[in-house]
């Protein structure tokens, strides 16, 4: 079996909702880290590139008819290379990581983009087609979270609580406390900023021109969701599920804009192409929870894919663990046994600071992960993640 390794990784800067990147289209989005990367390796022949796998959660605007293909092609890359996309929802971009690590692994590609594009921003209103004929009635749902078009069984059956909600029932259901949410965010934030203003963040980033009307193309360099805040301030917010709860939209995650790819290839493609192998993808797991508690999904996902490695939670020197909710971060860090401030977990903050473009999300663990992993000389890594309809995710790397 080959061994599969992340040569290169870029990622767009994360917009805020109707922020910076809102005029830009989904599909040109996604092919801006494409561009970067064969800017970034121009020995490499791209015509050879197997198949590009993008994560994308929507697929309901700019984003449909195969979004991964449609910026193979606007990015320039040769018409001979294909394109798929792939819905984990939140766990996409990650997902598209693992489907191409296993490619390689089982020798059918030895040269892969993956990665995953998510705009909020532009994700449109959808309806549905009159159930009867000459009916009146019409349905409109926003397609930028959430549920639409809702089997009534899936409703009896599970529930369909909304994300903020999932956020508030692992709240009580493990005892996590609006101080200790508000704390965390707070730490999230912190190092975001710090991250940011080293220059640690900005190694990760390609910046986008935008044009403008008159005067010189907008040049956005860095994240845009991050802002400075206060445990006072954090705590005079109010709770967005009900009144005496603790979800807030300063312990959430964002909803944001952004896309994110990686170059993964197997030691005799870096070879040929000249590429330099960053880190190895050790093992991808996947486990479903009661989607009402859906946050909980890394809990299950971790443990699995530390049993398929071999390897021990104590062995992992970087942890990216994406902060759908303080509540639900803080539930899984416990049930794992590790501190609500581990120093090693989302060193350079997580989504509640840097934003949760869905689909693209993954994939920003992974190249964020390999990129830690570098600077900090740690050997293994664990990326993970919950996942809307009661799913986790996990990823391990190996620095190389």
């Amino acid at each position: 079996m080959h061994h599969a390794f992340i040569a290169d990784a870029i990622r767009t800067p994360i917009g805020r909702y109707a922020g910076a990147l809102a005029a830009v289209r989904t599909d040109d989005l996604a092919s801006l880290p494409i561009q970067a990367l064969m800017a970034r390796n121009p020995g490499a022949d791209w015509g050879a590139v197997d198949d590009v796998i993008l994560g994308c959660t929507n697929q309901a605007g700019e984003d449909s008819r195969n979004v991964a293909r449609m910026a193979a092609l606007l990015a320039g890359l040769p018409e001979g290379v294909a394109g798929t996309t792939v819905n984990r929802l939140c766990g996409s971009g990650l997902d598209a990581v693992g489907i191409a690590a296993r490619a390689i692994k089982a020798r059918e590609a030895d040269f892969v983009i993956a990665g995953g594009v998510e705009s909020m921003t532009r994700a449109p209103f959808v309806t549905g087609k009159a159930a009867t004929a000459f009916s009146r009635a019409a349905e409109i749902f926003d397609s930028t979270i959430g549920w639409r078009f809702v089997n009534p069984r899936m409703k009896q059956l599970y529930g369909t609580d909304s994300m903020p909600e999932t956020g508030e029932n692992v709240a009580i259901e493990f005892g996590i406390g609006r101080d200790d949410q508000d704390a965390f965010a707070l730490r999230s934030q912190a190092r975001a900023s710090a991250a940011q203003a080293s220059g640690r963040l900005a190694a990760e980033i390609v910046p986008v021109s935008i044009p403008q009307k008159k005067g010189e193309p907008l040049l956005v360099s860095q994240d845009e969701h991050p802002r400075a805040t206060s445990i006072e301030v954090l705590a005079r917010l109010k709770p967005i599920v009900r009144a005496d709860g603790t979800v807030t939209a300063g312990n959430s995650s964002g909803i944001n804009d952004g896309a994110a790819a990686l170059l993964l290839v197997s030691e005799q493609a870096a070879k040929r192409h000249g590429l330099i192998p960053r880190a190895r993808v050790v093992a991808v797991a996947m486990a479903g929870v009661a989607p009402r508690v859906m946050g909980m999904g890394p809990v299950p996902a971790v443990r699995k894919v530390l049993d398929k490695a071999g390897l021990r939670l104590d062995q992992m020197g970087v942890i990216e663990l994406n902060e759908a909710f303080a509540s639900q971060s803080l539930a899984v860090l416990r049930q794992l046994g590790l501190p609500d401030d581990a120093p090693h977990v989302n060193p350079n903050g997580g989504a509640i600071a840097l934003g949760h473009p869905l689909g693209m999300s993954g994939a920003r663990l992974a190249l964020t992960a390999a990129e830690q992993l570098q600077r900090s000389g740690a050997r293994y890594a664990l990326c993970t993640m919950c996942i809307g309809v009661g799913q986790g995710i996990a990823a391990i790397l190996e620095r190389v």
